[in-house]
């Protein structure tokens, strides 16, 4: 069902409740004009399985960008921000400590039914490792259109550089003609054809279990190759600002140290599960 109103509750907000305003005063006191924290107005989230706890996602605009601590794996998007005939999809997305974990993020395009029964979509992952996967899924079938492979372009939590505290990966697709590009930090490490695979319709975020992320864009421009028709109704987020760097604001650097805290306690508690720890990762 729609989410548009979701908001994370319960002992996990609890917890971040606290350690926000303990966070926030100081940086408040800098800057008495800086935006509370809230999900994303407009968007909507479907988890992968039925009755997953929806208190175990937290998702909020944080400028720049969306911060997004899973939980549950899941689909996130803004029901009106939909591409078809020729486009460009980009994002770029800052991956904290997996703490081992190679759970994949990404996008999708072509989506639709997403709430129902029907939901389709294509998708575009990356995982821990620098391994990229193309899959599609149509209602509960999922099939893979480009196993998991490794590309030298990918950067991992493992091989970052030395002074970055985030894995930063910039994903892109060319959809131009029958023609699917798929590119990581400007390197093309996949094409294919267009036919049989949904590409028409809503495009959002996909990151699936135990993951911190934060993405500072996803977006969408008409293509500039081929003739086809161009629709595109609305760039989802959009930010000039710079994430991992000097100048982003000081609540942002304050929670970002949190969440990262917050995964690891997630990850002690997940770990601490019958039956969470032991299985393949997730696509």
């Amino acid at each position: 069902m729609p989410v548009s109103t979701f908001r994370t509750s319960g002992p996990i907000a609890l917890l971040i409740a606290v350690a926000m305003a303990a966070i926030a005063a100081p940086a408040a006191a800098q800057d008495d004009d800086a935006p509370a924290l809230a999900f994303p107005e407009g968007w909507e989230v479907r988890f992968d399985h039925d009755g997953a706890n929806p208190d175990d996602l937290y998702l909020v605009a944080m400028p720049p960008g969306i911060h997004v601590t899973t939980g549950p794996a899941t689909i996130a998007y803004h029901p009106d921000s939909t591409a078809t005939g020729d486009f460009t999809i980009e994002s770029e997305t800052f991956l904290f400590d997996p703490q081992g974990r190679r759970e994949a993020f990404g996008f999708f395009i072509g989506g639709g039914d997403l709430q129902g029964p029907g939901q389709r979509y294509t998708y575009f992952l990356l995982r821990e490792g620098g391994e990229f996967l193309v899959k599609t899924r149509a209602g509960s079938e999922m099939s893979v259109v480009q196993d998991w492979t490794a590309h030298p372009a990918i950067v991992s939590f493992a091989t970052r550089p030395e002074d970055a505290g985030t894995a930063k990966n910039v994903l892109g697709l060319v959809v131009s003609g029958d023609e699917l590009r798929f590119s990581v930090n400007g390197e093309e490490v996949w094409s294919g054809s267009r036919d049989g695979l949904a590409t028409e319709g809503v495009f959002g975020l996909r990151v699936n279990h135990g993951l911190n992320l934060h993405v500072t864009t996803i977006m969408a421009h008409p293509g500039s190759e081929g003739g086809g028709p161009v629709e595109l109704d609305e760039i989802v987020v959009t930010s000039s600002g710079c994430f991992d760097c000097p100048e982003a604001n000081s609540l942002s650097d304050r929670l970002r140290t949190f969440l990262d805290r917050l995964k690891r306690e997630r990850e002690q508690q997940m770990a601490a599960k019958p039956g969470e720890e032991g299985h393949p990762p997730r696509r």
